[in-house]
């Protein structure tokens, strides 16, 4: 989006950007630019979809498609406020697969479908962070008392007992006269500036920040300062080109000046997680032959025309279904249901049919290139009966924060809770699966 920002910009139009990573007052520019200017462009991220009145917009454009159908409505929510004007909303897709997701994504919209609220599952970490905080914030807490604060909720139950056992065990927590109070190691780990990190339960990654004398400008990933360049490191940050001064690595911040030329911009975000499994869904229908009742452009229409074509193997309307290309020996299972499906399918019939260690899509899974359709059904009969979470590797743990405070085995039940969906896997094993073979 820096990039847009900056070719806009190159071109005469007034732009402003607005994303996470922009210092607070440079997103407020581009917020009094919604209130007060005219003819003017915003780029922005998510940053500027929720809580903030933006006043008249004419049109959103949105470069490929969000992940779900609430955040499109509260995308175009933001046009046709003015009296006389409609809502609008123009979707530039980049590629074959943006168009399927986008085309999926209207025809949810179009069925009245809008994902419901769901609080994450077995949040552990969270009821960490709580005694921890509590005990932060009343110096001490009484060691029987401590889950009254809750008022019976039942995170705070029975099942937080090993959590406290842990905390205790681990030196998170200090025990005295029957009080429980913050210990050397919440303080060793959480302490830094007077417990901010405790205090909210994102987890940020490691940025640098960027100043102009002064005035802070924004954040940028630290692989950006650290690559072999030749000549000036040139960085892209609210729209304009900055020449690295001077980077304080203890400290975290680059120093840098107005340039010109064109910079690089770059951060390591922390990724959506894959598509649901009405969406994918979606997308199947779509290639089946379903198609949104929006105008589409002359290109779109063909494109999704040879998408259909090119499909014809591995779409089906009554299940799932094998696809094996005997040409590269590449066994698929087209099951169109999602990454959080497929990541339980996977883990749950791993055993011996599913390639070992391999990344899992959204739409289909690989399979062994020797299983055979007998074997298929053998390992599968009872699959509905025996679903499994997810496997997470220890690595992944870093991203759930204060993961530290529970036990290993509670954070890795946390995480693969949080990847599973075994509505959507349970649906795919219901169905009827086809094979069909690609014969070179």
């Amino acid at each position: 989006m820096e990039e847009l920002g900056a070719e806009l910009n190159g071109r005469g139009v007034q732009v402003f950007l607005s994303h996470a990573s922009l210092s607070a007052d440079e997103r407020r520019r581009s917020e009094h630019a919604f209130a007060d200017s005219r003819d003017c462009v915003i780029v922005a991220t998510s940053t500027l979809e929720l809580g903030i009145d933006v006043g008249d917009l004419d049109r959103v454009i949105h470069v490929n498609a969000p992940h779900s159908v609430a955040s499109f409505l509260q995308r175009i929510g933001r046009t046709g406020r003015r009296p006389g004007s409609s809502r609008n909303c123009l979707f530039l897709a980049l590629g074959d697969e943006s168009l399927l997701h986008t085309a999926g994504l209207l025809l949810l919209w179009e069925r009245g479908f809008v994902e419901a609220v769901k609080p994450p599952p077995e949040p552990r970490h969270i009821v960490a962070q709580q005694i921890l905080a509590l005990c932060l914030q009343e110096h001490h807490v009484g060691d029987q008392t401590w889950r009254e604060w809750w008022n019976g909720l039942e995170l705070f139950g029975v099942s937080a007992l090993p959590i406290m056992r842990y905390l205790l065990s681990q030196g998170y927590l200090d025990s005295d006269g029957g009080m429980l109070f913050v210990g050397p190691e919440a303080e060793r780990r959480f302490g830094h500036r007077h417990f901010m990190e405790m205090t909210s339960v994102f987890t940020s990654a490691p940025e640098f920040t960027v100043l102009s004398g002064s005035k802070e400008i924004g954040r940028t990933d630290p692989a950006l300062l650290t690559e072999e360049i030749e000549g000036p490191r040139l960085l892209l940050l609210a729209g304009r080109t900055w020449r690295v001064t001077y980077i304080d690595w203890s400290r975290r911040r680059c120093f840098v000046d107005p340039a010109d030329g064109k910079g690089k911009a770059r951060w390591n975000g922390a990724g959506h997680g894959g598509l649901s499994f009405a969406l994918t869904r979606a997308m199947r229908d779509i290639l089946l032959g379903s198609d949104p009742t929006v105008r589409l452009s002359q290109r779109a229409v063909a494109q999704l025309a040879q998408l259909r074509e090119n499909a014809v193997e591995s779409v089906h309307p009554a299940g799932s279904v094998i696809t094996r290309d005997f040409r590269t020996g590449d066994v698929r299972w087209w099951t169109w249901a999602g990454f959080r499906a497929n990541m339980t399918l996977a883990a749950t019939l791993m055993e011996g049919i599913t390639v070992p260690g391999q990344r899992v899509e959204d739409t289909f899974i690989r399979l062994r290139n020797d299983l055979t359709v007998e074997e298929w059904k053998t390992r599968t009969t009872d699959a509905i009966n025996r679903l499994c979470l997810p496997d997470v590797h220890e690595k992944a743990l870093h991203g759930l924060k204060f993961s530290a405070a529970l036990p290993e085995r509670l954070a890795i039940a946390t995480l693969a809770a949080r990847l599973a969906d075994l509505d959507g896997a349970q649906a795919v094993l219901s169905e009827s699966t086809r094979w069909s073979v690609n014969v070179p």
